[in-house]
Order: C-alpha cells, then structure tokens, then sequence
C-alpha cells in the first residue's frame, strides 16, 4: 500500500531575524513521521497567509515565493513517482535522499543476465538459434561461479563492476575453467552484452570495459585434401548409417553449408539460378545471410539418391540429415576405416569447401565469400592463408611467364 503524502508550508515566527522576517519552512508528513526543512524564503510574517499555506496578495514579490513553494511541492510529488517507479518504499528517508540527488536503484547483475536470456528463448526460431541460447546460459552460469569464487556472494551490484572485476573474470575462466584464450574471450565478450544493456539503460554512469582489451588468437582450420575426400567417396560401407552419414558429409563438402543449413533444406530451396542451373537459394541460420551456391554434379546425385527417403518424404527434407551428435559421432568411425588421422568433425565439410574445392581451383575468394554467406571477406581469408600449394601454382604461371619474357638485369647503384 503506498502511503499519501502531505506537504504543508509554514512559518517560523519564533526564528524571525534582525528585520523581523519570518523563514518558511516545509513539512513533509509519510507514516506519521515528518521532515521539515527550510525553503530559503523570508517574509513579513503578516503577509503569510496560513489556511492557504500562501503569502497573501498579487504583488512581484508573493508572486515569486508562491511560485518557488509550488515548485518545491512539485519536486516532492516527482521524487515519489520515481520511488514507486524504480520499486523503492516511499518513506521520509528515500523521499529525502531523492531530494537530494542521492537515492538510486540498486540493479544487480544476474537478473539483468537471466532476463536477457529469457528474451533470446522466447526469440527462438526468429532471432536466435538455440546454441546462442545455449551459449548465454553457460556464460550465466560462469558469471554466477566466478561471484562465488572471487567474492562469495550470488549476486553482484553493477554499480561495483569495474576494470579490475572483468580482468579477474577472465583470469578466472583461464585458470579455474581452463578455457582456452578463444573460449575465454568469447564468454567476456558474452559478459560485455550485457554491460552494454546496462549502459543503453543509463544504469551504468561509466563503461567498466574502456580500457580492456582481449585479442582472439587465429586458429588453423582443418580441412580435407582431394586424397582425403576422394578415399571417402570411393570406400564402400557396409552399414546404411555410414553411408548416409558419408553422402550428407560430402554433400556440405561440395556446398560449403554448415550442419544447421543443411537440415534445414527443402526442395523448395532449389532453383534455376542466372546460368540456367540448378542452384540453392538459402539463408543462414547463424548470421541470416544469403548463400546462393550452384549445384555440382556429386551434389545433384546425393540429391537424387534421397528423393524418395521417407524422411525427406514426410517431413518435407532434402536430406535426410541425422543430429549433429550422431554425424560427428559416426564421422569419427568413417576417417578410422579411411585411414584419415584428422579429427572429422562435420564442420571440416564447410572448410573443405571453402578451401580444397574452391579456392585450390582458383575460384575467386570473393565468388567463394559469397556462397559461404560471409558478411565480411575477412572472415573467408582466414580460410585462404592456408592455402601454399595455390601460391605455389600462382607463382608457378609467372615464373614461366618471366621465363618466356625475361627481364633485363640492371645493376642497382
């Protein structure tokens, strides 16, 4: 229940100075308890007027205190709006310190957290994908560790989150989580969302991550040689699972689409694209970019190897995709029968793509950028670093090109 307040102007007479002026004073009435301060005005103690709580009469100098009086009466009235909007008891006490520019909500940061993942869940299939759910909620629950570990309680005032709490964080999530340089700037940059909330918010008066700064170290993408993919093709399976686990590989090795893309194919993401081909129109999951990838020979006959699948028959699937669980799973048996000692992951298909199958046979990085669905070439480059045995054959061409048209060697002064 929320308390009326009375406000009541009135004069002190006993406190009148050496000119018999009388000081007006406020009273605040909240619970029975009052507060009483001075409002800076003096005046003849036989112009106030006390039924109204006014000085009396229509001259400059009534119409100035009067108008001084509403507006403190006004600053009291607002004080309490902001007590009841920011959940704060309106008493004598928060009124006070509301009126003198000291009361603030306290915010704590795990609700903060823990609201901004309930709006990524309900989100889910229109914004987000439930691995950026996933991911948030890990990096709640490390947050929540880290608060325990470093200072023992559950919860934490964002008004004391500063540069030393965020290099502590990660100090914490490398030495006591063990996460590796990538994975630990990862769960800060998670953290830094939500101080970003904090700030856009105006709950935050200064950014605890001005002068932080955390490099993600470039990690050397795994992919497949054309040995490799061809001892995957030509192996004969004796299990259906493996062979349709194979198919489904090579398929996104020859696509370039990761895991998410394409279980999500339909037939209806095939159409005839500007050469008269057959092509995928789709858009990723991850980032909702376009990729838009023509169909080679190999896909287009994995494509009609599942057609009649009761899989892709009932549920409206181009390939009958099993869970990511299961494809790396089985993956790992398909490179021990080929005699591949990498580490098959399904993800291995979108770096082959982007570099055995593309880019080794000069298709150009920005045509490759694009069916990929990369926001940025950067990202591709990563991808086109590892890539020596092209240089070899790029200077290959001008050499022999030097060869054919030589130079003439002057001597440099």
């Amino acid at each position: 229940m929320i308390e009326t307040i009375s406000v009541l102007f009135y004069l002190k007479r006993a406190k009148a100075n050496a000119q018999g002026l009388a000081p007006i004073f406020q009273r605040i009435t909240i619970k029975g308890k009052r507060l009483d301060n001075s409002t800076g005005k003096f005046i003849d103690p036989s112009k106030w007027h006390p039924e109204t709580s006014k000085m009396r009469g229509t001259s400059e100098e009534a119409r100035l205190i009067n108008s001084h009086l509403e507006h403190l009466k006004v600053k009291i009235f607002t004080a309490e709006k902001y007590l009841i909007a920011s959940d704060l008891e309106v008493n004598v006490e928060n009124i006070k310190k509301s009126l003198e520019g000291t009361t603030k909500r306290k915010r704590f940061l795990v609700p903060i957290f823990e609201e901004h993942n309930k709006k990524i869940k309900e989100l889910l299939g229109i914004e987000y994908a439930p691995g950026t759910y996933e991911r948030y909620q890990t990096s709640l629950k490390h947050t929540k560790d880290f608060l325990n570990w470093k200072y023992k309680v559950s919860d934490f005032d964002i008004e004391n989150i500063n540069h030393a709490f965020i290099t502590d964080y990660e100090f914490y999530l490398r030495s006591v989580r063990k996460c590796a340089n990538n994975t630990a700037v990862k769960y800060i940059k998670n953290f830094n969302k939500i101080i970003k909330i904090c700030l856009a918010n105006h709950w935050l008066d200064r950014n605890p991550f001005a002068n932080y700064k955390s490099k993600v170290k470039e990690v050397e993408r795994v992919y497949l040689s054309e040995d490799e993919i061809q001892s995957i093709i030509s192996k004969e399976f004796k299990t259906e699972r493996l062979s349709l686990v194979r198919d489904i590989f090579l398929f996104s090795c020859f696509t370039g689409l990761a895991y998410i893309d394409v279980r999500n194919l339909t037939k209806s993401h095939i159409s005839i694209g500007i050469d008269g081909d057959k092509w995928i129109f789709t858009h990723r999951q991850k980032t909702e970019s376009a990729s838009k990838i023509p169909i080679l020979p190999v896909t287009q006959m994995i494509i009609d190897k599942y057609a009649d699948h009761p899989q892709c028959l009932n549920e409206d699937k181009l390939l009958p995709v099993l869970s990511n669980q299961k494809m790396n799973a089985y993956l790992k048996e398909i490179a021990a029968v080929c005699g591949i000692e990498k580490e098959l992951t399904f993800h291995i298909a979108r770096h082959t793509f982007a570099t055995t199958v593309t880019l080794t046979n000069g298709v150009p990085i920005e045509s490759v950028s694009k069916m990929l669905g990369h926001k940025n070439l950067r990202t591709t480059q990563h991808y086109a670093k590892v890539l020596d045995k092209k240089v070899s054959e790029d200077m290959k061409i001008l050499r022999d090109k030097f060869s054919l048209t030589p130079i003439q060697e002057k001597k440099i002064i």
